[in-house]
């Protein structure tokens, strides 16, 4: 992130002795990215972070892929794979099914209901989109409130759990990567602030603002981990509950970032898919389409082009609004449409011709953009339309 903050009781000099009233010492804690050579934060804890009493395997949720062949489009109704989600015990971590992966990013859906376990990624960052309901996203930085739209941004080995409050089923697009995610780095001066032109800035990110405490021993921690084989789950038992940090200080920490706050870009002309981005990632993008007004060339037509992305494979997924280039496909709110590489994509029939004079788009979706092939989970071929990759030849 490159932006520094500060919260709770942290030493005026980092390396040196911090102790609480009574004289007791506290631990520091580097947790930083890329060999001690980019962003990091010192945790001060009140016991040993390291000090576990049992290691033993954890089933993680299923990552499974088969490639998209024979190649075409494809439609998934993702609110489909929970559709009793108000009366299931699924929580955020344990019951995301895989939808879409390749060795970059991993894209999961979920609809949860209860406290999740504590949970550390440690293959990558995770970006975890709020579709509907709200939450509580304890970390080891602190509490941070989730709500409808809010991207929840969780730095690899963040040590933290959800917790669904209200009465309504937190639906959530997970977006997994294996290294690690951030503004795209042409919104950022070389310091690292961003710029006049980047479509948010640091007072649309909220990272928590005090520490949480929790007692504890024995404490079980799922951990998501890299083998030679490929991804593993381990279950971690800690001497000492991970939240008894007291404070910490650095430029990497978890946040959020709602999709209301992203300013649209617009032209006279119709834009590309760039001008949306958020977040980039190792091998791919992530973008938000959002109300706007479109278009204003006197002969501009409004919806995409049709095109060729030689070198992409495009993930939408629509959650809210009416998305105007594809009407008459069966889209709807909860729908992800995959457009691989190698095949042309645009509008549904007849919707180019009704962009045309449009000047306003109330759309809502969000868009991930993969440099290599994506191959498709168990959760795809769960909820497929069938008939979506004929819908321009009706």
């Amino acid at each position: 992130m490159a932006h520094y903050r500060r919260v709770g009781d942290v030493p005026p000099k980092r390396h040196t002795q911090h102790r609480d009233a009574s004289g007791t010492l506290y631990y520091e804690e580097l947790m930083g990215e890329e060999g001690f050579s980019s962003d990091a934060s010192l945790l001060y804890h009140r016991s040993l972070p390291s000090a576990i009493t049992d290691s033993r395997v954890w089933e993680a949720p299923e990552a499974r892929t088969v490639p998209n062949h024979p190649l075409k489009p494809r439609h998934l109704r993702l609110h489909d794979l929970f559709p009793e989600a108000a009366h299931a015990r699924t929580d955020v971590v344990t019951g995301r099914r895989l939808v879409l992966g390749n060795a970059d990013v991993r894209l999961s859906y979920v609809a949860g209901t209860a406290p999740s376990p504590l949970y550390r990624n440690a293959t990558g960052d995770e970006v975890v989109y709020v579709e509907s309901g709200t939450a509580t996203v304890e970390t080891v930085f602190g509490a941070l409130p989730a709500e409808q739209g809010d991207y929840v941004v969780l730095p690899a080995s963040t040590t933290h759990r959800w917790v669904p409050t209200g009465d309504r089923p937190l639906r959530a697009y997970v977006i997994e990567a294996s290294g690690h995610i951030a503004p795209p780095k042409r919104y950022l001066s070389r310091y690292g602030q961003f710029l006049e032109s980047a479509p948010y800035c640091e007072r649309d990110l909220h990272a928590p603002n005090a520490v949480v405490q929790h007692e504890g021993a024995d404490v079980e921690v799922l951990v998501k981990h890299r083998t030679s084989a490929g991804l593993a789950g381990t279950r971690l038992t800690y001497a000492a509950h991970p939240f008894d940090v007291v404070g910490w200080d650095g430029c990497l920490y978890p946040y959020t970032f709602n999709i209301r706050d992203f300013e649209p870009l617009t032209g006279r002309v119709h834009q590309p898919p760039p001008v949306h981005q958020v977040f980039e990632g190792p091998n791919f993008v992530v973008c938000s389409f959002v109300p706007r007004k479109v278009d204003y060339h006197p002969l501009a037509i409004p919806v995409p082009y049709y095109h060729s992305n030689v070198d992409s494979d495009e993930v939408m997924v629509y959650v809210g609004g009416d998305y105007e280039a594809r009407k008459g496909s069966g889209i709807a709110q909860g729908s992800l449409s995959l457009h691989p590489g190698g095949h042309p994509h645009g509008p549904q029939p007849g919707a180019y011709e009704r962009g045309i004079g449009v000047e306003f788009f109330d759309e809502l979706a969000v868009m991930v953009d993969t440099f290599r092939p994506l191959e498709l989970g168990e959760a795809a071929t769960a909820c497929e339309d069938p008939s979506y990759a004929w819908s321009w030849s009706r």
